[in-house]
């Protein structure tokens, strides 16, 4: 099976949303996919868990399909959302001093992007 990794550190809104349809595409396609949210994109998850918000939709289906790996804890911690990724019961990561660690999902044969 192919396997796709995509790390997420930007947290501009409109950079984030290709993440999302680029997950959904690879899942769609037979991708086992993960998203690894890291840096800036951590303080997403409070905005579009919101469903007020244009892009909650379609972060809620990514979420609903178990796409969402983890969210990285010290980042999380940083922006302020660590609670909000608690009450949204999505995985925390923190192997690499309090971070994802990328060299895991290569090790575990990802192909690995970065947004």
């Amino acid at each position: 099976m192919k396997k796709v990794a995509l790390f997420a550190f930007n947290g501009d809104e409109m950079c984030f949303v290709h993440v999302l349809l680029n997950a959904l595409d690879f899942h769609d396609k037979g991708y086992e996919t993960k998203i690894i949210m890291e840096g800036s994109a951590t303080r997403l998850v409070r905005e579009l868990g919101e469903k007020k918000k244009p892009f909650s939709p379609l972060f809620q289906e990514v979420k609903e399909k178990g796409l969402i790996d983890c969210v990285c804890k010290a980042c999380s911690s940083k922006m302020g959302v660590l609670d909000s990724v608690k009450a949204q019961n999505l995985p925390l990561a923190d192997e690499l001093k309090g971070h994802p660690s990328i060299h895991r999902y290569l090790d575990e044969g990802y192909e690995v992007l970065t947004f």
